[in-house]
């Protein structure tokens, strides 16, 4: 699946984009999000705030959300209407 990094999260990670393939144990976006804190530094300190949102091929979900089937998942900080 890819995995696409927005703002200060794909300043932490150093990277735009990525191609992954997880282990099946991960399921949801909050496992995800655990599983990629620990493939190292970076994504540990990118993923270290609770308030990393998520959305899957383009919709906005919670951290419970499954990601099966999801073809692209998007990290990004929270966003203010203005």
């Amino acid at each position: 699946m890819k995995v696409r990094y927005f703002a200060w999260v794909r300043e932490r990670v150093g990277k735009a984009e990525e191609t992954i393939d997880p282990p099946a144990s991960v399921r949801t976006v909050a496992d995800l999000m655990q599983w990629l804190a620990g493939q190292g530094e970076r994504y540990a300190h990118a993923f270290e705030q609770p308030v990393v949102r998520a959305a899957l091929d383009h919709t906005h979900v919670k951290p419970e959300a499954a990601i099966a089937g999801a073809r692209e998942v998007a990290f990004f900080p929270p966003m203010t209407g203005g």
